[in-house]
């Protein structure tokens, strides 16, 4: 499905978006978090701590830093791969697949509210 959009209305739903975000209660998340939530969740599996680097253009350890943040908030959980122990694998859990369909339930409320 393809979405035309004016810059400003684009701009308009990111607004609205985050907005929403930090005042429906729930903590807060980085930019970063949350590329790496929605990439673990809308891309499929396996996802390893390298492969995130690599595609966030960021380093191993910014990744583990904002996974151990999202891991206390139990919206991941990492095991080590058994095939190599010194990598991590991130797995999925519950409370982060509700949270992205949360987000995404958020994402088309404001866009329905955008003004034409």
């Amino acid at each position: 499905m393809s979405v035309v959009m004016r810059p400003a209305q684009a701009l308009r739903l990111m607004h609205d978006l985050s907005l929403g975000l930090v005042q429906d209660g729930e903590p807060d998340l980085s930019a970063r978090q949350l590329a790496i939530l929605l990439t673990i969740y809308l891309e499929p599996p396996p996802h390893h701590v390298r492969d995130l680097a690599r595609k966030l253009g960021v380093t191993k350890p910014v990744i583990t830093r904002a996974l151990d943040t999202m891991g206390k908030l139990e919206l991941v959980a990492r095991r080590r791969d058994e095939n190599d122990r010194r990598d991590v694998i991130i797995q999925r859990t519950v409370k982060g697949a509700l949270a992205v369909e949360r987000i995404g339930d958020l994402m088309i409320a404001c866009a329905r509210e955008l003004p034409p």
